[in-house]
């Protein structure tokens, strides 16, 4: 999980008597298994670790921490660097292939028993008892529809506890061809234990780096690679945690990326190709790692990227449906060139809540509010508190494919309307300065902010829209995926 002291010659933290920070013991470090299926292999590493981890943390006594090696010829002085010959292009592009994984292996189905063990475990948030906001103690309350909190700095506290085996849940039934074609495409691209485990191989040796120059800091791998909602050519999304109070972004996180990036274009140079500073609202350091042939994009103290991680793992797995017709329609959206906000449209995030938010608002919904149903800091323990949802609407994955383009082509109105995930409905929109002028209205469900704030040009919105309407007409004309949806060519660029 994280490098054992002995790999830096001193402890990677201050023993607990020498701590004046209790951020540490706050923050997540690992998810617990989420009502899962092509991942129990994944998270049954969880569970192993996830106890002696916590106890490990809470003890202040780092030096029983098991021990997670990289593959010794991976990283490294002195260790060979496999490269691609693919050209390199961080314009916003998803890499379009997985030049070291043979093609039989991304074919396994999730449920396959020949499916490879996992050799590393990844970090994710962990379980907690409560969740509190720096710099008091209090626990979170609800909050109303109209109000955004300022949680920039608020992170889980650490819990001490052994998680329930998970459950595995099964896909839906496909009874017609529409719905078939969702259902294969699904199991074709969706990420695999072996794109998982590159991604965590470069996140572990990465945090040993860093942590020579930010010795307390701690890098986690979040978002799609770990939410439930990742594919074959899913991107790495990494959270540099440095300090325990809020980082300013234009300012301090910068800097911190600057050293950064001067690390990885120097002594890092062996395996980390082409490392740029991205100076947007959140900067990041964008990066292509040579040996997993993987595109990061790295951030400082966002911790709202931690928070949601386990949010929308949640909602991944209370429904067989939800993945699937995710998967398909961020495929579609970017087969379709729509799926990219540093291009002015829209991030795969807020593609994963517009497909949370029309399952939410059916009439007979598919999908609650978990922020409304349960408290906040219950959220992430799924497992053992929240159970499959049980919905009486038994539309099929075409079904729900087919209204999903429609309700956005004709039902939900752009003009007045903001999606809210955390409202379960469509709610007006905010007078603030933020939502003024912007096409597209969606609500960050932790800390109030609009994610599609990219879409701010009227040429690329009318795309957008178009994109649905036509999408809409065909699907339901012709039934067939294919039609709006190369499948051969999704399947082989996954």
């Amino acid at each position: 999980m994280f490098p054992n002291s002995s790999n830096l010659g001193r402890p990677s933290f201050p023993p607990k008597h020498q701590q004046h920070s209790s951020f540490f013991n706050k923050l997540p470090l690992n998810i617990p298994p989420a009502l899962l299926s092509h991942q129990q292999i994944v998270d049954a590493q969880f569970n192993i670790q996830n106890a002696a981890l916590s106890r490990a943390l809470l003890s202040g006594n780092l030096a029983t921490l098991p021990t997670v090696t990289p593959q010794p010829l991976t990283y490294g002085n002195g260790s060979s660097v496999r490269t691609s010959v693919a050209p390199t292009s961080f314009r916003g592009r998803k890499r379009l292939s997985e030049q070291s994984v043979p093609y039989d292996v991304k074919r396994q189905r999730f449920h396959s028993p020949h499916r490879e063990a996992t050799v590393v475990n990844q970090t994710v948030p962990l379980a907690e008892d409560r969740r509190y906001s720096f710099p008091g103690s209090s626990p979170s309350q609800p909050f109303p529809a109209r109000y955004v909190p300022d949680l920039t700095g608020c992170v889980p506290p650490l819990r001490d506890t052994s998680f329930s085996d998970p459950v595995e849940t099964t896909l839906p039934v496909a009874k017609d061809k529409l719905s078939q074609q969702v259902l294969e495409l699904f199991q074709a691209c969706q990420q695999q234990t072996c794109d998982l485990n590159r991604k965590e191989l470069c996140r572990t040796e990465l945090q040993r780096e860093i942590q020579r120059i930010f010795p307390q800091s701690r890098l986690f791998l979040v978002g799609s690679s770990l939410n439930g909602f990742g594919t074959r050519s899913s991107d790495g999304d990494l959270c540099l945690v440095v300090k325990e109070e809020p980082v300013n972004q234009k300012t301090e996180a910068r800097h911190i990326l600057s050293l950064v990036q001067k690390l990885f274009s120097t002594k890092l140079s062996s395996y980390i190709e082409r490392p740029q500073l991205i100076r947007a609202k959140v900067p990041i350091v964008k990066f292509r790692d040579k040996v997993s042939c993987v595109e990061f994009d790295l951030n400082v103290n966002n911790v709202v990227g931690i928070r949601n991680t386990f949010l929308l793992r949640t909602y991944a797995y209370i429904e067989n449906r939800v993945r699937p017709l995710v998967l398909v329609v961020k495929k579609w959206a970017s087969f379709h060139d729509i799926n990219d906000a540093s291009r002015g449209t829209l991030s795969s995030y807020s593609l994963v809540l517009m497909v949370l938010h029309y399952l939410q608002t059916l009439p007979e919904p598919i999908l609650p509010s978990l922020q409304k149903n349960y408290p906040l800091h219950l959220v992430h323990q799924a497992p053992r508190t929240i159970p499959p949802y049980l919905s009486k609407n038994a539309s099929s994955l075409g079904d729900l494919l087919l209204g999903f383009f429609k309700y956005y082509a004709t039902e939900f109105d752009w003009s007045h309307q903001m999606i809210s995930v955390r409202e379960a409905k469509a709610i007006p929109r905010p007078d603030g300065i933020e939502w003024r002028n912007k096409y597209i209205c969606v609500e960050e469900p932790f800390d109030g902010t609009n994610t599609a704030r990219a879409v701010h040009e009227k040429h690329k919105f009318d795309i957008i829209k178009d994109e649905f309407m036509k999408s809409w007409q065909i699907l339901r004309d012709k039934k067939d995926l294919h039609c709006i949806l190369p499948l051969r060519t999704t399947i082989q660029k996954r």
